[in-house]
């Protein structure tokens, strides 16, 4: 029986609404939060940057709570716990605490965004079927992408930053109301024996996630600037980027289930390598929206491959730890290209730090030999995951003696 003969339940896509939900109330302040401390709070730059930078270092932090906490209390418990944090956030940006309250909304916020993806990504890969997982963790990514889309668009429209901030208080507190009403199946293992934070098996799928990322900085942080000598396209070539993405994770994330992993991911990283270095070479107005385009549709897919061939050999009762661990490697690899890439920049051009990033994703290339190894074919056959979860011992074998 074929991946696609169970259609996605009302459950499944409520999951993936209250994950839109607590991501839009996120995009809705993030463009707002720098001006707000420089210019209403009346702090320094150097503040706006560690105001900014405290929710990378929080929400990696947040990763090695999150798995944890969904895989010994339950994937509802642990998004539960990312909405609740996330209201806390907007609560806190409202109060009259001045510096301290900013700093206290980008804490809760950081830790709020670990937990909800960590719970979302668990439940959503088992209620879409573990053997769907690559169209599940692209249906997520286009939840998230497009309230981080729609988020500031939203908050251009509130006006002010109060505003965004209740915005973000309603947006999660909507959410949290939905996922109260969905029941969870997943029940936690008494006393399950307590596994190393870090695994040897996902170093090398870690280090294909991390280097796959490490375009975003120098996307995020100098394709409009880099754009503006080749006819100021840079904000169309984002949207266009952007827009892709979204688009490509919706109606194409379900790749790596029905072909070999590999030639998704491959074929992936190959496309975000033309595009990174056509967008290197300070291309005219047209020729940078379509490599920026390209760029979005080839980063569609690495993280869906990566993460549905890790999960297949994952135990229910370790996948929050591993979502969590993956995402670690994300956010590490993000804040780390992020100074270097700005290091490059200044001293090379922007044109270098596009290089930069393309250079990265050959080493996901040469990494991704061992992430892939004895995957074989049609690993999204409904047959294989049933076989996977028996030896996991989650499910009874068919033929088995009773």
């Amino acid at each position: 029986m074929g991946f696609s003969a169970r259609s996605f339940g009302g459950r499944f896509w409520a999951l993936i609404g209250a994950t839109f939900l607590g991501f839009l109330g996120m995009g809705t302040v993030l463009p707002l939060v720098g001006p707000h401390v420089r210019h209403d709070l009346g702090a320094s730059d150097q503040s706006v940057g560690l105001v900014i930078g405290i929710f990378s270092f929080v929400a990696l932090a947040g990763r090695l709570i999150s798995g944890p906490l969904a895989d010994r209390r339950g994937r509802k418990f642990a998004f539960l716990s990312g909405l609740g944090s996330c209201a806390l956030a907007g609560v806190a940006y409202l109060l009259p605490f001045g510096l301290p309250g900013a700093y206290a909304g980008r804490i809760l916020q950081g830790f709020g965004e670990a937990c909800l993806y960590t719970g979302a990504a668990a439940w959503a890969v088992e209620l879409g079927g573990i053997e769907r997982s690559g169209q599940t963790l692209g249906y997520l990514s286009s939840g998230i992408w497009g309230g981080i889309s729609a988020g500031p668009v939203v908050g251009a429209w509130l006006g002010s930053f109060g505003r965004a901030a209740t915005m973000q208080v309603i947006a999660a507190s909507v959410a949290f109301a939905v996922l109260t009403l969905i029941p969870e199946d997943y029940r936690p293992a008494p006393h399950a024996p307590r596994k190393p934070l870090m695994r040897k098996s996902l170093l090398m799928p870690g280090l294909a996630h991390g280097l796959t990322n490490v375009y975003y900085p120098v996307v995020t942080g100098f394709l409009v600037l880099h754009l503006a000598n080749y006819g100021n396209s840079g904000r169309a070539a984002f949207t266009a980027f952007a827009l892709m993405v979204l688009t490509a994770r919706f109606f194409l994330g379900g790749l790596p289930d029905r072909i070999h992993p590999a030639i998704t991911f491959y074929g992936g990283i190959a496309l975000m390598a033309v595009g990174l270095c056509v967008l290197a070479g300070g291309p005219d107005r047209s020729m940078a929206i379509g490599s920026a385009a390209l760029l979005g549709f080839g980063y569609s897919f690495p993280w869906s491959a990566v993460g549905s061939t890790v999960l297949r050999k994952t135990p229910p009762s370790e996948r929050g730890s591993v979502v969590s661990l993956l995402s670690a490697f994300y956010d590490l690899f993000v804040g780390i290209s992020s100074f270097v890439a700005g290091g490059v920049a200044k001293h090379y051009g922007y044109s270098a730090a596009f290089l930069m990033a393309a250079a990265a994703l050959g080493g996901a290339a040469i990494v991704g030999r061992w992430v892939f190894a004895g995957v074989g074919p049609m690993v999204g056959d409904a047959e294989d995951g049933a076989k996977e979860l028996c030896m996991a011992g989650e499910t009874p074998c068919a033929g088995a003696d009773s």
